[in-house]
């Protein structure tokens, strides 16, 4: 398994600068890197090279790749046929090819997330640095696991409860006919089958995200107040989704530092130089892993004392929603929104109070 890095920022070519002297810094470590960036020009014309959908080798121990929304789409309509034929008896996908299928908006982060999963899963990289967009996309993309999780666990226990859920497992004269359809015979039990798979991948994502020593992000910003402003929110977005974010790169060329904006973060003031001469910027880089694994952890559960801990860095009480709903706590702040399935200890019982203390949410039951 890899350690997955991204970088949050407002700038655009500040990160991938950033994203790029990570790379070439942890494969002068000896490190199997792969830097993975999207369909557009910044990336290739910074590294010198030209950037293909499949990864190859721009140095010794450093491989570059670019997520072709198109390419990825056409490779995994064909993975989705064979799905669709373990269930189907008459596939209703195979006249339809993927060259012809358009990436629809949002796909292509779906599509990248799971570019990212399967080069994670090769076992041919000890990280992957994703140069994304960086800001909300990004979050939104890599907390998929989380917010499908959510969708296929409350839409299937309302479909299991309803007429059709019930008549469809427990009918015996529907059952025929649904097993004319499938390739399978459609019990109670194996019916949910396809959910429980989709549930044990999405767990996984879900458990890589929320440790530090599998993905961590790291913000990027200048000393410019709106740049720095951008990054707040970022970070608090981040924790939003249970993304640990290890410390913020002060991209300048004056050596100015920032106030305590991000404390308790550490800053590491990285020179801005020229594209090509990476030897400055390389040398102020901080230690990615240590310091992703000292930073706060985004949720915290105390059981013991009935409490749930959210670390939610630029936000305050009026710009947070808190609503529960049965086994489940949602909280809204900034344009994030997080379901939380509290333990078999917490759940049933009902908030009894909230506050803001030290940078943390903290939520009593």
């Amino acid at each position: 398994m890899a350690l997955i890095l991204t970088f949050l920022g407002k700038s655009g070519i500040a990160r991938s600068k950033i994203a790029i002297a990570t790379a070439k810094l942890l494969a002068k470590q000896g490190k199997r890197v792969l830097l993975a960036g999207l369909a557009e020009p910044t990336l290739p014309m910074l590294i010198g090279t030209s950037i293909t959908p499949d990864p190859q080798e721009i140095e010794p121990n450093l491989q570059a790749v670019q997520f072709q929304a198109s390419v990825l789409l056409e490779r995994n309509w064909e993975e989705l046929k064979k799905l669709e034929a373990q269930y189907l008896r008459t596939p209703i996908f195979k006249e339809v090819y993927g060259q012809e299928l358009v990436v629809l908006p949002g796909m292509d982060s779906a599509l990248a997330l799971n570019a990212i999963r399967e080069y994670d899963a090769s076992g041919n990289y000890d990280v992957i640095i994703y140069d994304g967009t960086g800001d909300s996309f990004t979050l939104r993309m890599l907390g998929m696991p989380e917010s499908l999780s959510w969708y296929v666990r409350r839409f299937r226990q309302l479909f299991a409860n309803s007429d059709l859920g019930k008549t469809i497992t427990e009918s015996p004269l529907v059952q025929p006919l649904i097993s004319s359809l499938f390739n399978v015979n459609w019990t109670a039990d194996n019916f949910a089958q396809p959910t429980n798979q989709v549930n044990n991948f999405l767990d996984k994502g879900k458990a890589a995200l929320a440790d530090p020593q599998r993905v961590a992000a790291f913000l990027v910003t200048t000393p410019d107040p709106i740049d720095t402003a951008n990054a707040r929110y970022l970070w608090g977005s981040a924790q939003q989704i249970g993304l640990t974010v290890g410390g913020v790169i002060l991209l300048t060329a004056d050596q100015q530092t920032l106030s305590e904006d991000f404390t308790p973060l550490p800053v590491s003031v990285v020179p801005e130089v020229a594209t090509g001469d990476w030897s400055s910027m390389l040398d102020a880089l901080p230690n990615f892993t240590e310091q992703a694994a000292k930073a706060p952890k985004p949720i915290e559960i105390d059981i013991h004392n009935h409490q749930v801990r959210l670390f939610l860095p630029g936000f305050d009480k009026k710009q947070v929603k808190l609503t529960q709903y049965g086994p489940e706590v949602t909280v809204e702040a900034g344009d994030q929104r997080r379901n939380i399935f509290l333990p078999p200890a917490l759940s049933g019982r009902p908030v009894t109070g909230a506050k803001f203390q030290n940078g943390y949410l903290i939520i009593s039951f």
